[in-house]
């Protein structure tokens, strides 16, 4: 069974030879260029370390480091996959800790007096990196927090280099490997998070006050992401199985919103393009979401998401055994892997393989599960716990193998 089927076979809820594996085919279950470099060192490998995220610092995960831990998926990004900043060109730079990467050509943060790294466009600040930091946060103003006047207001849209891109990638990416291929492909602003970027409590209060503003808001986001879904089909046919939708709707205790207001206002919306979706192609649509999720899964489900990702077991009700008995038959497990906050940066080897055994023994029988970390793998882990992390889910024997 090669990786793109053994993928397959676990997003339809079927048992496959192994546990697929995903390390680094989103920008969800990367890892950090500084644990990565470390990571290559331990395993013998000089190439240099490239930098394809610089918003987040995420490596890009080389072909023998895929193949050593078994990895089943790759990512088909944009050229530009962070701020606008096109991946190529690369020069060589240096992470705050002294790691020496790559990274693209248009990466041009200036230092300002505190040490921080900011990033500008047209002289404008839109992103920070603090002193000694590991990634960006954003400074812009997204359109929910802004508020911004919807008459005349157009939502940006992929260009015909976008989609000459994602025709040659996605063609390149199915001819030449075996891997299952995930596409980052949401409404342009995350309908519910990612509009507050800026000033989340000024979107919130809008969100909660003016109902026939955000529908209005969702409507038009949603044109906009229905053009780009018939394009994007249009350019890469039947080679992608999975397309990811990004949105954070739990904190590490609650949900950020009500259940009755995601179904009221932000689930309508993002049904319109999953309906679209479901019609029209074979692919199953990820969600990627932190948080303590339980109280919403069944709304998502219903939604049309038909993968959960990264299933944040240390959150508040996420207990593994509940969530697979409850929903495993529902929707498709992809993460889960084990305490991303502490026990993967802070235990043993022996720690991460107990917990790492032990989800997979909860996750994995009857399929609808892929391995992969909860949420990118942190600068600062041991290399040591990354193997020992993926060595677990590479042995893994399956209760039900194909």
């Amino acid at each position: 069974m090669n990786s793109r089927e053994r993928v397959l076979r676990a997003i339809h809820h079927q048992p496959a030879d192994r546990v697929p594996i995903d390390l680094g085919g989103t920008r969800q279950s990367g890892i950090a260029a500084s644990t990565y470099h470390r990571l290559k060192q331990q395993l013998g490998l000089s190439s240099p370390t490239r930098v394809y995220d610089v918003y987040q610092m995420l490596a890009e995960v080389e072909q023998p480091i895929l193949e050593r831990f078994g990895a089943d998926v790759i990512g088909l990004n944009r050229p530009d996959v962070a701020f606008g900043i096109r991946n190529e060109n690369y020069k060589p730079w240096q992470l705050f800790d002294g790691t020496p990467v790559e990274v693209p050509g248009g990466f041009e943060p200036v230092r300002d007096e505190a040490g921080d790294l900011v990033l500008l466009r047209d002289g404008e600040p839109i992103a920070r990196m603090p002193r000694d930091g590991f990634y960006f946060d954003r400074v812009e103003v997204f359109p929910g927090a802004a508020h911004v006047p919807l008459e005349g207001y157009q939502p940006p849209r992929l260009t015909d280099q976008d989609f000459l891109h994602y025709a040659a990638q996605a063609e390149a990416l199915y001819q030449n490997t075996d891997l299952a291929i995930v596409a980052p492909l949401g409404p342009p602003y995350e309908l519910f998070y990612g509009l507050g970027t800026g000033d989340f409590e000024a979107w919130m209060i809008t969100l909660a006050s003016e109902p026939n503003y955000v529908s209005a808001l969702y409507e038009r986001l949603v044109d906009a992401w229905l053009d780009n879904l018939r394009r994007f089909v249009d350019a890469v046919g039947d080679r992608v199985q999975i397309l990811q939708v990004n949105d954070d709707f739990g904190t590490q205790q609650s949900l950020f919103l009500s259940v009755d207001m995601y179904r009221r206002l932000v689930m309508p919306a993002y049904q319109r393009g999953l309906d679209w979706i479901h019609r029209h192609t074979r692919m199953k649509v990820l969600l990627h979401s932190d948080g303590a999720l339980f109280p919403l899964i069944p709304s998502l489900i219903e939604t049309g998401f038909d993968i959960l990702n990264p299933v944040q077991t240390s959150a508040a009700g996420m207990d593994p055994q509940r969530l697979k008995d409850q929903f495993g038959r529902q929707i498709v497990f992809w993460g889960g892997s084990l305490d991303c906050q502490k026990t993967l940066p802070y235990g043993t080897v022996d720690q991460v393989v107990e917990e790492v055994s032990r989800h997979l023994r909860v996750f994995s029988p009857g399929g609808g599960y892929v391995f992969a970390p909860v949420h990118n793998i942190q600068a600062g882990v041991p290399p040591e716990n990354v193997v020992a992390m993926y060595d677990t889910a590479l042995q893994f024997a399956l209760p039900e193998a194909f």
